[in-house]
């Protein structure tokens, strides 16, 4: 397997502004079970289609959403790659943690 392509602080932290809100975060985790149509978003959610579409633009421009129109339909799911890239960039915060200060003179 190769490994995770990491990605750049400031890419992190948009990925991170953008997954800080509670209804973004509920968005993606509805999209962890595949991909959704807006109606279905709607409804599970609770929310007005202006409101959850606000969200679905933020997290889109973010890139952690693809979508896909089929009739009058849009059709959302997760983009794998971006969700990789920002477990790498942790899993790379959290390997350097452990380091020990170099003493002072």
């Amino acid at each position: 397997m190769a490994p995770l392509a990491s990605i750049d602080a400031e890419r992190a932290r948009l990925l991170l502004k953008a997954l800080a809100d509670p209804l973004r975060l509920q968005v993606i985790e509805s999209l962890a079970l595949g991909e959704r149509c807006v109606c279905e978003l709607t409804t599970e959610l609770g929310l007005g289609q202006s409101r959850l579409s606000f969200h679905l633009k933020v997290l889109k421009d973010a890139g952690l959403l693809l979508d896909r129109q089929a009739g009058r339909w849009i059709y959302y799911r997760l983009q794998p790659q971006a969700i990789k890239g920002l477990a790498a960039w942790l899993n790379q915060l959290s390997d350097a943690c452990g380091a020990q200060a170099n003493p002072c003179n």
